[in-house]
């Protein structure tokens, strides 16, 4: 099979009058599917249920986006038999014909992409610049698991000759097992977690966020449209106690591909590692988990770039991804100089419904700005709230951008994820304790550095202990192929999505000797 070398998707910035004109038009065509029905996948078929899930436009959350099936423990039963009885087959197609299938679904996501990022700016309240970034690393994941996955045809591994034998070692899939994803990132995050597995030979169950069921069923549009047997991909939506539960501690469920939160993520490594009556293996558990992401800042740094990656790590799609900066740790000869740009840019902020394309469109979910402004309450009383820090007017969930300058390193807000416009400002006497500082969490997903000190840089580079660490750049935004992506500590167990060693925690090595 021959492919052209890997490229990432370009992201659109709407700058033309072109592609505003193409995002106005989707926009109203999906305007026009506001309260659609989507059912189940089970098995290569559209399942529909009693019972619905409702999803919300975050923006004016009286308006139904759409409707899907909500399944229960019997979809859930179906899907995992449906998706056993794909991998006897699935798991031997040639690498070459399993790859084509995932440029195929790339191919028509390309297509759809306007559809798409319209469908995340109602749904999930994403500005327009982010909801292509979100469509655009979807479609890398789908083309950069297909090249991957071409690695481990078999036979694959080197191994070392021996006298009168024949010794060969080769890759062999888990089989089927189960992707609970976040509302976050719905579509490139769910594509991704289901698109690895599958590549090389797996077979899969997803369970979508609540909040998120539309841009779910969309992707599993793309995959029957693209081909997929019967029973390689199948869709259950529900709720995450009852589905998402049940699938976990099921005997046949042989891995666990999840992201979402710190306290889900350990129920799920604790349930899936007691074995239940009838199972034949130890499930394999993979979790992207949260965050307390700090960026540096020293007296050497460009403080006007400082400011502006800042700006767009902390309030990039409301502050509502793992990868976000909610610290800002800035050393004494920083510290006024920095804080004063943060605070001219943030008050510049435009804060509005999505689809008006703002700076800012709203939190999630009504629990989500609850949760939000609940820690707010609890910054009030930790560090001084110098910018925002209420609710905005209007029917959507609209919170301004916030900052609390003079934060205690210990306070909650400076430990807890938030998951929001909050940003908390820590004032450090030099890089030394900045460092310190920094890597004071239970988390070490992203963290970023603005130094013109290259021993400052480089000191960093060793010492500060994260799973994604940039320089003098924004600490969002990790482009498959180029950042693999996962954090250290209780940011997960560091899968590193879009890299090239991913596609390895779906595989086991079986090894068969033969004496001549």
């Amino acid at each position: 099979m021959t492919v052209e070398p890997f490229r990432n998707q370009p992201i659109e910035t709407f700058t033309s009058e072109e592609a505003r004109r193409e995002m106005k038009e989707a926009l109203r065509r999906v305007r026009e599917e506001f309260g659609r029905h989507y059912p189940l996948y089970i098995g290569g078929a559209w399942v529909d249920t009693g019972e619905k899930l409702a999803s919300l436009n975050p923006s004016a959350p009286s308006e139904v986006v759409g409707t899907v099936a909500k399944g229960g423990r019997a979809e859930a039963e179906a899907a995992l038999e449906a998706a056993w009885k794909a991998f006897r087959t699935w798991k031997d197609w040639p690498q070459e014909d399993r790859s084509r299938l995932l440029l195929k679904a790339a191919a028509i996501m390309k297509r759809r992409r306007r559809e798409l990022e319209a469908t995340l700016v109602y749904e999930i309240g994403k500005n327009w610049i982010e909801a292509s970034a979100e469509v655009a690393e979807a479609i890398d994941f789908l083309e950069y698991y297909a090249r991957q996955a071409l690695k481990y045809k078999y036979p694959s591994v080197e191994v070392t000759p021996y006298p009168g034998e024949d010794n060969e070692s080769f890759y062999i899939p888990l089989g089927a097992g189960v992707v609970i994803a976040p509302w976050n990132f719905p579509i490139a995050i769910f594509t991704g977690m289901i698109a690895g597995p599958v590549a090389v030979g797996n077979t899969v169950v997803a369970k979508p966020a609540e909040d998120t069921p539309v841009i779910a069923a969309k992707v599993f549009q793309v995959f029957h449209e693209a081909g997929f047997p019967p029973g390689v991909v199948n869709l259950v939506q529900g709720e995450g106690r009852e589905v998402g539960a049940y699938l976990v501690e099921h005997p046949r469920t042989r891995f666990i591909n999840f992201t979402g939160s710190l306290e889900v993520g350990l129920w799920i490594n604790e349930a899936a590692s007691r074995l239940a009556p009838g199972q034949r293996w130890i499930k394999r558990v993979f979790l992207e988990l949260g965050g307390k992401d700090a960026i540096i800042v020293d007296e050497t740094a460009d403080f006007d770039l400082a400011a502006e990656g800042v700006i767009i790590s902390a309030y990039g799609f409301q502050g509502q991804k793992c990868s976000a900066a909610s610290r800002l740790i800035l050393t004494e000869g920083a510290y006024e100089p920095v804080l004063e740009r943060v605070l001219a840019r943030a008050e510049r902020l435009v804060v509005g419904p999505a689809e008006e394309n703002p700076d800012l469109g709203p939190v999630a979910s009504r629990a989500q700005e609850e949760k939000v402004l609940s820690y707010i309450e609890i910054g009030k009383g930790e560090g001084q709230l110098v910018l925002g820090g209420k609710r905005l007017e209007g029917e959507g969930y609209f919170l301004a951008p916030t900052v609390f300058t003079e934060v205690p390193p210990k306070a909650r807000i400076a430990q807890e994820e938030i998951f929001g416009p909050v940003l908390s400002v820590i004032r450090v006497k030099d890089f030394a304790e900045a460092l310190e500082v920094a890597n004071d969490t239970v988390y070490g997903l992203t963290g970023g550095v603005y130094s013109r000190k290259r021993e400052h840089l480089e000191r960093a580079r060793r010492e500060f202990h994260v799973g994604n660490l940039y320089f003098n750049r924004k600490i969002t935004g990790a482009l498959v192929g180029v950042q693999p992506f996962g954090g250290f500590n209780l940011s997960g167990t560091d899968t590193k999505a879009g890299g090239p060693d991913y596609l390895l925690h779906f595989l086991q090595m079986k090894t068969v000797a033969e004496r001549f």
